[in-house]
């Protein structure tokens, strides 16, 4: 059994791709669902649809594959992090809509968590600041404000979990209410130092420990599915946030080592090893998926808006009809004519992280046109990562030799050497673009004896496209101070 499969639940969608042993897709099903908008600033998702969704995928899959279950060695899965579900432990009924990482209802309870000084102790615990993007103060939201829910929470009949344990709980029916270290150090409740939730923490927000799940490695032989999901049981052998998962996807498994994943958001990390290293520059220390005994660490910068300004251009705006055609449209014109568009949404990420900030587009004309804002769009997901790099620099004290890249939007052309012009380093594009799903899938087949060691998967990793800069440092440079000035004038918006 050399066949893996990948379930990669995403923000805006479930895929699920079946990988052979060498890495390569042999088939891939993705299905969009519904995103849910109740309030300025508010983004749910029906659990039952992000389940019902993933499994369909996850067999449709198999079937294009035409694989039997028997014939997979075992099962990934990698995940939209820091969205927050709780359901019952009786019925699996949730109370409640998952609360998207992109949510920013909580911002105001991190203001009084700030106010009363208790960032120093969340950020020294979970390398995290106090944000709404963060899974604890949604958490503490459902607790407080869906009647019974806290009640039903301290007599033990609820259960929490980022979107990895709500998949795990309907795969298993209900047997395993497990995370791993990964989705655990993005809840603002878990010790990255110590890996274990922290009581203090969860004291601190008001969350009884019974809604915790376990937390384990990203890679281990966690359990079997129901026989009858998929004809006969999967061995569940890896679990891993996203960009976690990316990050071993990419085989950034030395302290240095680099990625950024541009799906509906965008990510960077850079892998650090042993060391938890603490960020000066507004990024994230965060655990990288791990192996068992053996604790890993990145830092990360993280933009909640990037492939979602395409999304935004197609259904928002109505200029281009798929979301693959913003590069066509984009490259019609030689340059944005002047245009800077910060697409702050949900508010700034790193370094910012300004919840209140929202999107603007700067420098209009009456000669500005739509392939104009098409590519203003297209740079603004490279001016964001560009921060993120320059931040991460300062954190590591050493200067990137490249970026290795994936995700959706990584097959734009024209993103990516823009991007290579402003970092001024060369960025990588590998031969398969779904290294989210794959990092999952090598997490997987490591528990299963697949492969031996992540030496051996290191080895399968190889470029498509090599982009070199092309842009004088200075032009690079004057560039980014526009885009600054941009950014400053979106801050504190909605105070």
């Amino acid at each position: 059994m050399t066949f893996l499969l990948a379930l990669d639940q995403g923000t805006t969608s479930s895929r699920a791709i079946v990988f052979d042993r060498s890495g390569s897709i042999i088939a891939s099903v993705q299905e969009e669902f519904r995103q849910i908008y109740p309030a300025s600033g508010w983004v749910e998702h029906d659990p039952l649809e992000i389940w019902q969704s993933q499994l369909r995928v996850a067999r449709a899959a198999l079937a294009e594959a035409k694989l039997g279950a028997h014939e997979i060695a075992a099962l990934g899965i990698t995940n939209q992090r820091e969205t927050t579900l709780v359901w019952e432990r009786a019925t699996g009924r949730p109370v409640y809509n998952a609360i998207v990482w992109q949510d920013r209802r909580t911002a105001g309870l991190c203001d009084e968590l700030k106010e009363r000084g208790c960032e120093p102790l969340f950020r020294a615990r979970t390398g995290l600041v106090l944000d709404p993007y963060f899974s604890g103060t949604k958490l503490a939201w459902i607790l407080e404000n869906v009647p019974g829910a806290r009640a039903l929470a301290e007599r033990g009949e609820l259960a929490f979990g980022t979107v990895d344990t709500w998949l795990v709980w309907q795969l298993t029916g209900g047997r395993l209410h497990v995370t791993d270290v990964s989705n655990a150090s993005r809840t603002l409740l878990f010790d990255i130092h110590r890996n274990t939730w922290d009581d203090e923490l969860l004291g601190v927000l008001g969350i009884p420990r019974a809604l915790m799940p376990e937390v384990l490695p990203s890679s281990r032989r966690y359990g079997d599915t129901d026989p009858e999901l998929f004809g006969a049981p999967l061995l569940i052998g890896g679990i891993a946030g996203d960009q976690q998962a990316a990050l071993f996807g990419q085989a950034c498994h030395q302290p240095g080592m680099a990625k950024n994943t541009y799906g509906t958001g965008c990510f960077m990390l850079m892998q650090t090893g042993a060391e938890a290293r603490p960020s000066r520059h507004g990024l994230l220390t965060t655990a990288a998926a791990q192996l068992a005994g053996a604790p890993r660490y990145a830092l990360e910068g993280s933009v909640f808006v990037a492939g979602a300004v395409v999304q935004w251009l197609r259904d928002g705006l109505g200029i281009i009809r798929r979301s693959e055609d913003v590069e066509a449209l984009a490259t019609s014109v030689p340059d944005s004519g002047g245009v800077v568009f910060v697409p702050a949404f949900t508010g700034l990420g790193s370094p910012h992280w300004d919840p209140y900030a929202r999107g603007a587009m700067f420098g209009l004309t009456r000669a500005t046109t739509a392939a104009h804002i098409a590519r203003a769009a297209v740079e603004s997901i490279a001016y964001q990562s560009a921060g993120l790099l320059a931040a991460m620099q300062a954190d590591a004290g050493c200067a990137l030799a490249e970026l290795r890249v994936d995700g959706g939007a990584a097959a734009n052309d024209l993103l990516l050497q823009f991007q290579a012009d402003l970092l001024g380093v060369p960025v990588v594009r590998p031969r398969v673009l779904e290294t989210t799903a794959l990092g999952a899938a090598y997490l997987a087949g490591l528990a299963a004896g697949v492969w031996r060691d992540v030496g051996e998967i290191a080895a399968q990793w190889r470029a498509e496209r090599r982009f070199e800069p092309r842009m004088g440092r200075d032009q690079a440079g004057a560039l980014m101070d526009k885009w600054r000035r941009a950014v400053e004038r979106v801050q504190g918006w909605e105070r």
